[in-house]
């Protein structure tokens, strides 16, 4: 793709959520929600702790490929990891409202020029994926590649082992 994207400087690593209609929301903007451990960031300073997720996306450059769905299937996991409501607004992708289950509870059609409005309540609390990470995933799969290297060597001096 050619995205003009060279203008743009790294912020800091924590980015504190805003303050908004009594809700502290932490905003990330469009494919950053791919990576939870990024999102889980704004759980930095407890006192500012996230109650609602909000994603703003340009999802134009994409026109009507997979990743239109995908980035809305992307939002739903983080909903679930976090344990808190994902608000999304696109200008022609799934403008979505997602529940902390990761359930989409209300949508407009894609390219619609609309206001969705439904009530959402903030929640408070910290999943077990936000107090721990990506870490017990990686050092399961550490421990099974492991476990499946040391099982290769065995099998293999064992072949060695047997007359042909």
């Amino acid at each position: 793709m050619q995205i003009p994207i060279g203008d743009q400087e790294r912020g800091a690593a924590y980015q504190p959520p805003m303050h908004l209609a009594g809700q502290q929301v932490a905003v990330n903007i469009c494919f950053e929600d791919l990576f939870g451990a990024e999102i889980i960031k704004a759980w930095g300073d407890p006192a500012l702790e996230p109650t609602l997720l909000l994603n703003l996306s340009n999802l134009a450059w994409f026109d009507d490929s997979a990743a239109v769905p995908q980035h809305l299937q992307i939002s739903r996991m983080r909903a679930l990891e976090t344990g808190r409501p994902m608000l999304r607004a696109t200008n022609t992708g799934a403008t979505a409202i997602i529940d902390p289950r990761g359930v989409v509870t209300a949508m407009l059609p894609p390219l619609t020029a609309a206001s969705l409005e439904r009530p959402v309540r903030g929640y408070r609390g910290r999943t077990p994926y936000v107090r721990a990470g990506n870490w017990p995933f990686l050092a399961l799969a550490l421990l099974l590649l492991g476990a499946a290297w040391i099982g290769s060597i065995r099998g293999s001096r064992g072949a060695l082992r047997q007359p042909h």
